[in-house]
């Protein structure tokens, strides 16, 4: 399997003048640990997760170093801790010069990358534009939803995970971080959503896309307020089963 066959495409994303502010609670509210970073003309210019808000003033987590380490490092670290620990802007705090994909890379190169770099997601770019992002939770829900299965994803697959997407996108309930997974016409849905009638639409939207055969319900639900979630009931189930 490849990128383009498990990755989210609807990418949340933030300027680098977006406050911290504002990019922790996009993160909060989307349930994501990590934000692109673009330009004003959609480049890739780096990423901003949730293990860059460890380290900060506001809640007294700044790093605290001894007399004698300040002296070995010198004060451009310590210049550099300060900016992390107090910069108001995610160009101040971001990961510059992100590690980065393509649609083609293979999900074993996909896994290699992480674990050799420590990260928990890599965005997806054609060109210098973000396409979409693979994260662990995009690797897990393909181990979950196809690892009993045998065959490869085919090419009537790809086709109707496009025509999946393309249906859920154009609507102005589509959920947030919309993956969509399809081996053999069985359809693994997921994503965020936060209003619940928007699950019943999304699984009939799926439904009626030509090849689909059967729709798995992975979406959960998030309140924005409090960034409390609940698991769809399908999965729900499962777990109880388990």
């Amino acid at each position: 399997m490849r990128a383009h066959q498990i990755m989210t495409r609807s990418v949340i994303s933030v300027k680098p003048d977006t406050t911290i502010v504002d990019a922790a609670n996009i993160m909060l509210q989307r349930h994501v640990s990590g934000l692109p970073v673009v330009d004003d003309n959609d480049k890739l210019v780096g990423v901003v997760s949730e293990g860059d808000f460890i380290r900060r003033s506001e809640i007294g987590t700044q790093r605290k170093r001894g007399r004698w380490l300040r002296f070995i490092l010198g004060p451009g670290k310590s210049a550099s801790d300060f900016v992390q620990e107090h910069g108001r802007r995610v160009s101040e705090v971001m990961t510059t010069s992100p590690i980065t994909i393509t649609e083609d890379t293979a999900l074993a190169e996909i896994v290699d990358l992480m674990e050799r770099n420590n990260v928990k997601r890599l965005p997806v770019v054609r060109g210098d534009k973000v396409v979409g992002i693979v994260s662990r939770a995009n690797l897990l829900q393909a181990v979950s939803g196809l690892a009993k299965q045998v065959p490869d994803p085919t090419s009537d697959d790809d086709h109707i995970r496009d025509n999946i997407i393309k249906a859920l996108e154009k609507t102005d309930w589509c959920p947030f971080g919309l993956n969509v997974i399809v081996r053999d016409g069985i359809v693994h849905l997921s994503g965020v959503i936060t209003e619940e009638r928007v699950r019943q639409a999304a699984i009939v939207a799926t439904e009626n896309v030509d090849g689909v055969k059967k729709v798995h319900d992975h979406l959960c639900w998030v309140d924005t307020m409090t960034g409390v979630y609940l698991n769809s009931p399908e999965d729900d189930g499962l777990a109880k089963a388990d």
